[in-house]
């Protein structure tokens, strides 16, 4: 099965083409196609494009929205110049596979998009406004593309974290701001925690039921998950993606009367300040110079602001490894994915520095060769293993597309 996997953003289309089946997801022998993305609606959008594992190509093409640079996509892949032969008609896309940002408490598993679906997605905008229209809207886009005989799943990135438990996800606030406007922790980067979660469990011959980690997603958005029994029961992120970790432009975990105490000296509203807590703290707030965590390893020694935005990172970091390592009641493994995760050995290193009470010790050498790679950073004899993996969401998708369709899931 040709899996499309699309991931729509406001300015932005990014996609993969996926060949899997069950029988291929048990033997972890899936194939991707070819991936891509068109960044930036517009006369002058940037269009990338990867075949296999071939060299990427960029040019310009003119798109007018989300829909226009979907079918610049398909055309594109007709054309014969995108060298995929498996997709020659649009008949080679067998399903469509979409990332959908929330998913609220209605949807707890991937799901094939129906009328009931979309209304589902429309009802949880007010909880994602920014995210879950333009999702809706790549649905749409791909619905009058394709047609209907072309079978479309939604995954949530909400929808792994609805196993945690009610005491995990309700603020100590008047209940009934939950009960009458479903206020409370939701979590994101779902589908990445539970495919290095899943990732670990091949890698160690394991079974859904063995597995006990926490999974550290650490990019320009950052979270962590506890995973007890291969199930989230707890995670950083809340109702939106702005509490938990300090992040690259956002401030995670703070005190509640910053946002009035701000508004009040800014002469500001509410969401004056929840726009700076977003786009300018962090690691961009702190260090007043970046949210790219390599350039503030660069510029650590010469800017004090640098290195400090780099020990408040770990030290949140580590600050909820031992939070959820108490939650659990213990853990076999931390895993690091994301950008950061994956390929930054010296903080991998920083967050889990004196970490050797929990049983955690880092293999340097081996830490300093998982740069893009998965493996075991941790020496052979630490209680407490440490790895770093990958992530690769399209593939969950993908997965999660053909499992739906197949009436595995």
């Amino acid at each position: 099965m040709n899996v499309l996997v699309l991931n729509a953003g406001s300015s932005s289309l990014k996609f993969q083409i996926i060949a899997t089946d069950l029988e291929r997801i048990r033997g972890h022998k899936d194939e991707r196609l070819c991936r891509g993305e068109v960044d930036g609606f517009g006369e002058k959008s940037v269009f990338t494009f990867q075949s296999g594992d071939g060299p990427k190509h960029k040019s310009e093409v003119p798109t007018g929205d989300l829909s226009s640079a979907l079918e610049k996509v398909l055309q594109f892949l007709l054309s014969g110049e995108a060298g995929v032969g498996k997709i020659r008609s649009k008949a080679d896309v067998h399903a469509i596979g979409h990332r959908v940002v929330h998913g609220g408490e209605r949807f707890k598993d991937s799901a094939l998009i129906d009328n009931h679906v979309l209304q589902g997605i429309q009802d949880c905008i007010q909880l994602a406004p920014l995210h879950n229209p333009v999702n809706l809207q790549g649905i749409q886009a791909a619905q009058k593309l394709f047609g209907p005989q072309t079978p479309q799943v939604a995954v949530f990135d909400t929808s792994f974290h609805q196993t945690m438990p009610e005491h995990a996800y309700v603020y100590a606030i008047p209940y009934r701001y939950y009960e009458q406007q479903k206020i409370r922790r939701y979590g994101f980067h779902g589908t990445s925690h539970r495919y290095v979660a899943s990732r670990y469990r091949a890698l160690r011959g394991l079974t859904q039921e063995q597995t006990n980690v926490i999974t550290l997603h650490l990019g320009n958005g950052c979270s962590v998950a506890a995973i007890r029994k291969g199930k989230s029961i707890d995670t950083s992120m809340g109702l939106t993606p702005l509490e938990g970790l300090v992040m690259g432009t956002r401030s995670g975990d703070l005190d509640p009367a910053v946002v009035s105490v701000v508004a009040q000296n800014e002469r500001t509203d509410a969401q004056g300040v929840e726009k700076f807590l977003n786009t300018e703290s962090g690691l961009k707030g702190v260090s007043g110079l970046s949210n790219d965590m390599r350039e503030l390893l660069g510029a650590a020694t010469a800017s004090d602001r640098a290195k400090l935005a780099i020990e408040v990172f770990c030290y949140r970091a580590r600050k909820y490894i031992g939070a959820y390592l108490a939650a659990m009641g213990g853990a076999d493994a931390i895993i690091f994915t994301g950008g950061i995760g994956e390929n930054s050995p010296e903080i991998r290193a920083r967050i889990c520095e004196g970490m050797e009470w929990a049983g955690l010790k880092i293999d340097s050498n081996q830490n300093r060769e998982m740069i893009g790679k998965e493996g075991l950073i941790g020496s052979e004899d630490s209680k407490l293993q440490a790895y770093a993996i990958p992530t690769n969401e399209e593939l969950l998708i993908a997965r999660d597309t053909v499992r739906v369709i197949e009436g595995q899931e």
